[in-house]
């Protein structure tokens, strides 16, 4: 295929086919304005590759509404392959093409399926996806499609799209910019399509006019004579120019009789480009003999195509609204209720000229199945078409709530504000208006986590109180979560005014999980610490144990790990941000497993699995990067700060510190601090470990990341010399640890009273403590702070017997400062004790995501299902194992059980 003056561009599209061959992914979009030539080169690209599979998909225009409909275009021919998905994906795409029911499946899930269906029919074969008119496409399937794109690595698929304007779905995309002919080849293009000589002077203005744009040298010339074209085009603009070439299409129309301009005009008002449905509304319309004349702009076979979609834009805009209503009528009345009732309603609602409450029901019920199929964005504008055909105050103003509510699941924050603000102007009565504080706190919360959020909730939940007493429940507890992650940042409501409120709502008569939560944190942030910490055990069990829903813990599990984390019991900490973990995955609920895994890589990080530590907290990363979830690094901070390198840790903690303070995410900068506090006391800066100690411990005193902060608080005041403020800090550490019994806080009491202290019964009992719990890192800072004691007592050989248990410990967990300043302590001692260098570890090599796949394989995962966990396709965990193989020295999966064997700690795990 020869294409006038597109020797680069083709040549960029040869080395995307040559990519593909060699079993490389390469995403390209091409773009460039109408009529420029986009079509052409995708075809280039399909016709120079004979043996590659090729899916289509093209946007239309009039189709942009109805979810997953270009989605289905490309994927149908692939749909006998779904039994080879992993189940979860498999049944998120049954749902979303309508093959099962079931629950509207997480959009990042269909993205995955999508990913891991083109993968695996592109193992097969080499595989080119093309996507045409890419401006176009509905939501649901630009944001999958966009998914796909960015995780592409080592498959020999290709995804090649064609746009006018790459919309934020595909950003940021390797571009082709494609603009208009050199000026050479335009000119022969012109020859070419003018029959009679042009004198040079008008040639050249005509090409001047036209930049060169292809479409517009073949038809704007068409049925003007060589007078006419001696004036030229009128000096197009870049703007003007496809208005110029729909202008010279409708010229063209215009001198068809009128029986064939108005089927011209159905076909153009039919999105499917189904020829049957075509006919039949051209028999409705009593113009079916207009076929005979149709003259070239359009062309029937087994689909209905225009010579160019400006062809279709321009027969569209230019109808009256009484055309425009007759034909969309003429396609309703012919369109299968039973097949395609959505189609149908759409149709109904174009030719509908005044409110039409019948049309209205016939759309909700539209907007449901498409959020049944996860079509959130689609569902989103079948209720707002809803809301504009409904005169009743009322049923206006709650259909505008439920076309809201799609609307922020789709991610459509600011759509989702006009129709609430919509709902408001109408008739709501106070439920309805606690639904819409309750819908503006969720967008609140999704786009910046602390902020107006809590305050909207309390609000919406004070509302609800005497409406209904568990959703008002339910309500508050979401408040308190938001103002939680606000923390000392919360500008509406702070965890203090949300927990006053909170216990003015009568209490739940069978308890749930959730209840318990409520309950327990509402004492607790007023000052009945002793009657809330038995609850929030009592809840953070319930989670652990399985006692509660799957909803309960996707929507509330992190919370309950905090009760368990307040109440200083480590064992439910794990239980439950392991369950919250299991169901997050087993249901695809990516924005929660954001959460979860970032919750349970610090429980990992806390009891001294580095490994673990760093593969959740790579995959909290991938999560994050899949969903645009906006959660801080929680793990990847209690990982960073008791590693101790500080050329990795002191980035990752400024950073945290300054997006969260910029997106009113105050638990974060706490996070942040003690993290600051424990690298800093690590390497000996107690000065300044004091004063990051002292901001976190004083920050919300009454949660767990204050208590943590209060035993640095206290090494950082002893080693620098402010005994008294040590004493104060240990006073309010006691008071904690003894209101719980608990080893973890008991121990860490404990040694913080040997150091203000200096008493040897208090290390020898917080070791004892610390000894029956999986907190190594704690227990080898026991041993640490009591080797440094006995030495200066002066008592040198116990002290060696100490500082050398808390340095091979340290050594085996990889927390590098502490390591060093117990090897200083021992050469003290007169020890001889070589300096870790950097022994080879296995593994050590491994960037974080290839150290995560390989554990994850070795403990016996398919690629598949490793694939699953990190949003790649099973051949691209199969290019990222070939490297580890080689980082590693070995040949086999097998073989990563040796170079990797499962630590101690991991095995006492499961």
């Amino acid at each position: 295929m020869k294409l006038f003056g597109r020797r680069s561009e083709c040549g960029a599209l040869d080395d995307l086919v040559a990519e593909i061959r060699a079993g490389r992914s390469r995403v390209l979009v091409v773009r460039g304005g109408a009529g420029v030539g986009k079509t052409a080169l995708l075809e280039y690209a399909v016709q120079s590759a004979p043996e590659l599979q090729v899916l289509r998909a093209v946007g239309v225009e009039s189709e942009q509404e109805l979810a997953f409909a270009a989605l289905h275009q490309l994927c149908s021919p692939l749909l006998d392959r779904l039994p080879h998905l992993p189940s979860p994906q498999r049944a998120a795409l049954a749902t979303v093409f309508g093959l099962q029911p079931g629950p509207p499946p997480d959009r990042f899930m269909v993205g995955l399926a999508v990913l891991s269906l083109l993968a695996e029919s592109a193992d097969k074969q080499p595989l080119l996806c093309i996507v045409d008119d890419a401006q176009w496409l509905d939501t649901a399937t630009a944001q999958t499609l966009g998914f796909v794109a960015r995780r592409l690595h080592a498959e020999a698929l290709g995804l090649l799209f064609g746009a006018r304007e790459v919309r934020d779905e595909l950003r940021p995309l390797d571009e082709l910019t494609v603009g208009g002919l050199p000026d050479d080849d335009a000119r022969a293009l012109l020859g070419s399509v003018v029959r009679f000589v042009l004198d040079e002077p008008v040639r050249d203005r005509i090409v001047a006019e036209t930049g060169g744009n292809p479409l517009a040298l073949i038809e704007l010339p068409r049925g003007l004579t060589p007078t006419q074209l001696a004036g030229g085009f009128g000096l197009l603009g870049a703007q003007m120019l496809p208005g110029r070439i729909e202008e010279s299409f409708l010229r063209q129309a215009d001198l068809l009789p009128s029986s064939t301009r108005l089927l011209l005009l159905v076909a153009a008002a039919e999105p499917v480009g189904d020829p049957v449905l075509v006919w039949r509304a051209a028999d409705e319309l009593g113009i079916a003999a207009a076929f005979a004349e149709i003259d070239g702009l359009l062309t029937l076979g087994e689909r209905v195509t225009f010579r160019h979609p400006l062809v279709r834009s321009a027969l569209y805009g230019s109808a009256t609204a009484q055309e425009l209503r007759a034909v969309h009528l003429a396609l309703a009345r012919v369109t299968d209720p039973e097949l395609d009732p959505d189609r149908r309603a759409w149709h109904l609602a174009a030719a509908a000229s005044g409110p039409d409450e019948a049309v209205a029901q016939e759309l909700e019920r539209s907007a449901l199945r498409a959020q049944s199929r996860g079509g959130f964005a689609a569902a989103t504008a079948f209720l707002q078409r809803a809301v504009g055909l409904t005169a009743d105050p009322g049923p206006r103003s709650d259909r505008a709530l439920a076309a809201a509510q799609a609307g922020l699941q789709a991610g459509a924050f600011d759509a989702a504000q006009g129709l609430l603000a919509t709902a408001e102007a109408g008739q709501l009565d106070e439920l309805g208006r606690a639904r819409v504080d309750m819908l503006r706190a969720e967008a609140a919360f999704a786009v910046q986590r602390g902020g107006e959020a809590p305050g909207l909730l309390l609000r919406a939940a004070q509302t609800l109180q005497p409406l209904d007493v568990r959703l008002a429940r339910d309500t508050y507890l979401d408040a308190w979560s938001a103002a939680l992650f606000a923390g000392r940042l919360a500008t509406t409501a702070d965890l203090r005014k949300v927990s006053s409120a909170a216990r003015s709502v009568p209490q739940a008569e069978s308890p749930r999980g959730s209840d318990l939560l409520l309950d327990g944190f509402a004492l607790l942030l007023t000052d009945q610490r002793a009657e809330a910490l038995p609850v929030l055990r009592e809840a953070a069990l319930a989670f652990a144990d399985g006692d509660v829903s799957a909803e309960e813990v996707l929507r509330w599990g992190w919370v309950a790990t905090a009760a368990a984390a307040t109440s200083w019991d480590f064992e439910a900490c794990v239980g439950t941000a392991t369950r919250q973990v299991e169901v997050a995955r087993s249901t695809g609920a990516l924005a929660v497993l954001a959460v979860g895994v970032n919750v349970l890589g610090q429980v990992a990080a806390l009891e001294g699995d580095f490994a673990e530590a760093a593969s959740l907290a790579a995959e909290a990363t991938a999560v994050r990067d899949a969903t645009g979830t906006k959660i801080a690094p929680y793990g990847g901070l209690v990982l960073a700060s008791l590693r101790g390198r500080e050329n990795e840790a002191y980035p990752l903690i400024e950073a945290t510190i300054r997006s969260a303070s910029a997106e009113g995410q105050g638990t974060a900068v706490q996070y942040a601090l003690w993290a600051r506090s424990v690298l800093l006391n690590s390497v000996g800066r107690h000065d300044e470990a004091l004063l990051a100690a002292r901001m976190a411990g004083n920050d919300t005193p009454e949660l767990f990341v204050s208590g943590w902060s209060l035993s640095e608080w206290v090494e950082a005041g002893v080693r620098s010399g402010d005994e008294r403020t040590a004493a104060d800090a240990l006073e309010r550490l006691e008071e904690r640890a003894r209101s719980t019994g608990q080893p973890w806080g008991l121990g860490l009491a404990a040694r913080s009273r040997g150091l203000v202290s200096g008493s040897e019964d208090a290390y020898v009992e917080a070791i004892a403590l610390l000894e029956g719990t999986r907190l190594r890192p704690d227990l080898a800072r026991a041993r640490l702070l009591y080797g440094e004691w006995l030495r200066r007592q002066s008592r040198r050989v116990d002290a060696r017997t100490q500082l050398r248990l808390a340095h091979e410990a340290f050594g085996s967990i990889g927390m590098e400062a502490f390591a060093e300043r117990a090897r200083r302590e021992l050469l003290a001692t007169g020890e001889t004790v070589r300096k870790r260098v950097g022994t080879p570890v296995a593994g050590a090599e491994l960037t974080p995501q290839e150290q995560q796949i390989a554990l994850l394989v070795r403990d016996g995962l398919s690629n598949p299902e490793v694939g699953a966990r990190l949003f790649l396709s099973p051949r691209t965990v199969e290019w990222h194992l070939r490297k580890i193989f080689d980082k590693l020295g070995i040949s086999s999966r097998r073989q990563l059980r040796e170079v990797l064997p499962r630590t101690d700690l991991e095995k006492l795990s499961g």
